[in-house]
């Protein structure tokens, strides 16, 4: 029962759709009419302003970060039997799924990479190997935003990397495979910007200076 109660906890949590708050409480407006229509911190960003959109991108790591470490605690307490850091990975990838699927807004949510970096965070205070993916996986996700400015192509790239620095620090296998669940899953949520990168048609999140 406690880790049922956990994984539905981790789903509403996940299921808060931050961006499309925001945007009512400081805008009046439904975030989903504009921009690309995705509540996200991207769409955030460029619909209601830097400021809310980085709220909004803290917000929605946060509550990956609250799932693994909070939430898996309260878990662990009632002495389930099942690995910690199992467990924890388990309720981040359900935080995930929230955020992309909420149920506030007929399952339909953001695309799951800040989330997905909440529950790269927390894992990482609860494993040092995690720790030292998370920082290639912000390398390359840094990287390639300081070269191309659009944010879905860092997005994918990373996400894309997942399985495969699980394997190379030799995780155990669950967590592989959810790494390998949540590489897909992401990169899945984002088909409609790799449709336009295909088109050189993605938009930049912040434009080159001129010359």
């Amino acid at each position: 029962m406690a880790l049922i109660f956990g994984i539905l906890l981790s789903y509403l949590i996940g299921s808060i759709p931050t961006a499309y708050l925001l945007g009512k409480l400081t805008k009046g407006i439904d975030i989903r009419q504009h921009g690309s229509g995705n509540v996200g911190a991207t769409n955030a960003f460029r619909v209601l302003g830097a400021p809310i959109g980085i709220t909004v991108l803290i917000l929605d790591v946060l509550k990956g970060v609250v799932c693994v470490i909070f939430i898996a605690d309260l878990i662990l307490r009632q002495r389930v039997t099942i690995d910690s850091l199992f467990l924890r990975a388990i309720l981040g990838a359900v935080a995930v799924l929230g955020h992309s699927l909420t149920l506030f807004l007929k399952f339909k949510g953001g695309k799951g990479m800040a989330t997905t970096l909440g529950v790269m965070i927390g894992l990482s205070v609860k494993s040092p190997a995690i720790g030292i993916i998370l920082m290639i996986e912000v390398l390359i996700w840094g990287a390639l935003f300081a070269m191309s400015r659009i944010v879905s192509l860092s997005s994918i790239v990373s996400a894309a990397f997942f399985p495969l620095l699980f394997i190379i620090f030799k995780q155990p296998l669950p967590l592989v495979l959810i790494g390998l669940i949540l590489s897909i899953f992401v990169i899945f949520r984002h088909k409609s910007n790799i449709y336009r990168l295909l088109r050189n048609q993605e938009p930049r999140l912040i434009s080159r200076p001129k010359a």
